[in-house]
């Protein structure tokens, strides 16, 4: 993984209260991670860093398009994105980031790498199964949906047929009937 400098806030000399960091997301940020699910990515980060004297809070918020291949058709699409993520900071003896909302940092450190918080909200943001938007609307034509309506299980049995009696024999049972 790349180091990203642009990520990386120094807290030592800010000033106690709110402060606000804007960055632009590109795929560059995701091949930086070795991250090639995603064939375009552009998304806008909004962070806002309240130190206070004892811990700070980072408050992440993103909003953009990341443009994907659909699971079914494997045609390219825009996929919106909006994420939020809280982090709060402490400080103690060591560094350790095992919670998912807190991240404790070792009291002479002076400055902190936010591109893995940001990789991983961003990630996570896409849904796990991907559907071109013209499909849910039918809209789409492509050859990989005319191939699947045509390989696709027609109904084997009409629905005025009779059932099985051992069956209504089971459902019986089950109805109490």
């Amino acid at each position: 993984m790349m180091k990203q400098k642009e990520f990386i806030i120094p807290f030592s000399g800010l000033k106690q209260g709110k402060h606000e960091y804007k960055f632009v997301i590109s795929n560059k940020f995701f091949e930086s991670f070795e991250y090639d699910e995603f064939n375009s990515a552009n998304v806008d980060l909004h962070v806002i860093l309240n130190k206070t004297s004892t811990m700070m809070e980072l408050d992440f918020s993103a909003s953009g398009v990341i443009n994907v291949n659909c699971d079914t058709t494997n045609e390219p699409y825009n996929q919106s994105v909006n994420s939020d993520l809280r982090l709060l900071v402490k400080f103690g003896e060591e560094f350790n980031n095992e919670d998912d909302e807190i991240l404790i940092l070792p009291h002479g450190d002076y400055e902190m790498n936010i591109a893995q918080y940001v990789y991983e909200m961003l990630v996570l943001a896409v849904p796990q199964k991907r559907v071109h938007p013209g499909i849910v609307d039918g809209t789409l034509k492509s050859d990989a949906l005319d191939k699947l309506e045509e390989l696709q299980p027609k109904e084997v049995k009409d629905s005025n047929e009779e059932n099985d009696p051992r069956w209504d024999e089971l459902k019986k049972l089950l109805t109490g009937k």
